[in-house]
């Protein structure tokens, strides 16, 4: 394969950064980055990084900047970057857009684009407080999108489904105002500045949103 790809998702909760992500992954075999996977891969491997980042999360803290950097590195050295990268939510600061820049600069690369899927509020919270996670093997369901066969138990092991605590409505609310006042501000003005940014409508079913940001990298959607 000779096509590669350097992007980076952005959006608010429950935009659908990890679809599209995926989607991009598949497309071109490039390695898809989510900070949250990667530093839980990292503490289970028990890695140095991964022992550091324990540290911080046992107690509650969020693991800095410089240390997320560091994972994100590792991450891109390694063979399955080779054709290419998606992150997915990260940079959500300043201080990790700027090391991000000057990470891909020592590594000889660059960003080709931005995306930033665009959600309003309200659809956010519809989206997120309609899931349904089952206690047993995990699976997701939503009460409108994609329900289970029968209400309140998983189709797959018959285990209870549940709504977790951080997608309730209020607390979907809060996640979404921090997002959009501490993180979208900086985010988007950073890399639309730097000709980077394509800024996506997000509504829709995912398969409506990867043609909108398929057309926006230039790249046929089959």
């Amino acid at each position: 394969m000779s096509v590669t790809v350097r992007v980076v998702v952005l959006g608010p909760p429950g935009a659908g950064k990890g679809t599209q992500a995926m989607f991009l992954k598949e497309r071109f075999g490039a390695c898809h980055i989510s900070t949250g996977d990667m530093l839980r891969k990292a503490v289970n491997d028990q890695s140095p990084l991964g022992i550091k980042a324990m540290q911080y999360m046992e107690k509650g803290k969020l693991v800095s900047d410089n240390l997320i950097l560091e994972l994100m590195g590792e991450h891109l050295s390694q063979e399955n970057c080779k054709y290419g990268f998606v992150l997915d939510g990260f940079p959500r600061t300043r201080p990790q857009a700027l090391g991000l820049e000057k990470l891909l600069r020592n590594l000889g690369l660059q960003l080709d684009r931005v995306v930033f899927l665009n959600i309003p509020r309200d659809a956010i919270i519809r989206r997120l407080a309609g899931r349904r996670t089952c206690e047993k093997c995990g699976t997701l369901y939503h009460l409108v999108f994609d329900p289970s066969s029968k209400e309140g138990v998983c189709d797959r092991c018959h285990g209870v489904l549940y709504q977790r605590s951080d997608d309730t409505e209020d607390t979907i609310a809060a996640r979404y105002d921090v997002y959009k006042t501490q993180t979208a501000p900086f985010m988007i003005d950073y890399y639309r500045k730097g000709g980077l940014l394509q800024e996506i409508d997000g509504m829709g079913n995912p398969d409506e949103v990867k043609g909108r940001v398929f057309q926006a990298l230039g790249l046929d959607v089959a």
